[in-house]
Order: C-alpha cells, then sequence, then structure tokens
C-alpha cells in the first residue's frame, strides 16, 4: 500500500512540474527567433516575382471538350460494367444458398 501513495504523489508532483513549466516554456520561444529586417523581407518579395515561371501552355477549348466527353464515356461504360458484375454475384450467392438449404 505505501508503494502506491507514493506513486500517487510522485504523479501528482509530475504533473504540477508540468502545468508550472509549460507557460514558461511558452513564453521563451518567441524570444529565440530572431528579427528579420524589412530590406530583407522586401529583396526576398522582389526575387520571388522576377524568379515566377511563365504561364503554361495555352489549352484548345475543343480538344478539352473531346478529352471531357471521352472521360464521361468510360465512366459510364465502367459504372454499367460495375453494375452487370455487382448482379452476377448477387445471383451467385442466391443460387449457392438454394443449393445449400436443399
Amino acid at each position: 500500500m505505501p508503494k502506491r501513495s507514493r506513486l500517487g504523489q510522485l504523479a501528482g508532483l509530475l504533473i504540477a512540474g508540468l502545468v508550472v513549466c509549460a507557460p514558461a516554456a511558452q513564453a521563451a520561444a518567441p524570444s529565440a527567433i530572431p528579427a528579420v529586417s524589412p530590406v530583407i523581407t522586401q529583396a526576398a518579395a522582389v526575387h520571388e516575382v522576377l524568379s515566377q515561371a511563365p504561364p503554361g501552355p495555352v489549352l484548345d477549348p475543343a480538344e478539352t471538350d473531346k478529352a471531357n466527353s471521352q472521360e464521361t464515356k468510360n465512366k459510364v461504360i465502367a459504372g454499367i460494367i460495375a453494375v452487370v458484375l455487382l448482379g452476377l454475384v448477387i445471383l451467385g450467392r442466391r443460387a449457392r444458398s438454394k443449393k445449400k438449404k436443399s
């Protein structure tokens, strides 16, 4: 019995120590980060603007519509095949259960 009470006291002290130390650790963290001068920030922004890549290739709307219609057609075909396969699975399970009962 005495070990449990000491263990409980130790756990309580550990939790209390964490509660007391947590705000101090949070307050110390921002002071560790050095301040960045505005000149460096502006130079970095100018460099980013100059180093941007030109826009990508221009897409033809006719080709895009053709590709979208082909993709839609493929999805419809895949959906029909999935429904047919699901029907086969259901019929097969029903037939198997009827054989098992008899």
